[in-house]
């Protein structure tokens, strides 16, 4: 039996400077934000280049499963679907 507690996933959201809305899912919001922030290696390609960056909105999940299904069902929101989320969120 092994200590480690199962990790909570979250589903968020960055906006671009250029007003695109990213959407993903993590573990770490904060982690995963600062590393989109970084611009290096670890940042997603439709991130690059594109700052300041801006967290807009994140939701607790539970697993990772539940995160990535989540995640697809926000990518094939309308924009102002996504919208009105990030301000009930």
């Amino acid at each position: 039996m092994t200590d480690k507690q199962p990790k909570c996933w979250w589903v968020y959201m960055i906006e671009c400077a250029n007003g695109h809305l990213y959407t993903g899912c993590t573990n770490d919001v904060e982690r995963r934000f600062n590393e989109h922030q970084a611009n290096g290696a670890k940042t997603a390609k439709f991130l690059r280049g594109k700052g300041p960056l801006k967290l807009v909105y994140r939701e607790y999940v539970g697993s990772q499963g539940d995160a990535l299904r989540r995640e697809v069902v926000i990518k094939k929101m309308k924009r102002k679907n996504k919208l009105i989320l990030c301000t009930l969120g």
